[in-house]
């Protein structure tokens, strides 16, 4: 399994499309991937596991989100008001 997360992020152009969110305005998506990656790196660390995978939604989120939100939600994670669930 990890040989095809590899090959995926090896491979990855731009965001690919999500059923989740198939209308054009990708805000949703943007925050969802930010969340996810978090969640992710989070859920694997406390494992003591690879976090790896978790490369899969960073790229997906920095390819659809614009810097200045990503840095605007990284300021409020390092305060401790992020508005997420993470």
């Amino acid at each position: 399994m990890s040989d095809q997360i590899e090959e995926k992020l090896k491979n990855y152009r731009t965001a690919p499309f999500d059923a989740r969110f198939p209308n054009t305005n990708q805000t949703r998506n943007c925050f969802q991937n930010y969340l996810d990656f978090h969640r992710c790196n989070k859920a694997l660390s406390a494992k003591d596991q690879d976090t790896a995978p978790c490369q899969w939604y960073q790229r997906v989120y920095k390819s659809l989100c614009p810097i200045s939100w990503v840095q605007k939600w990284d300021d409020q994670l390092e305060a401790g008001n992020f508005p997420g669930k993470i």
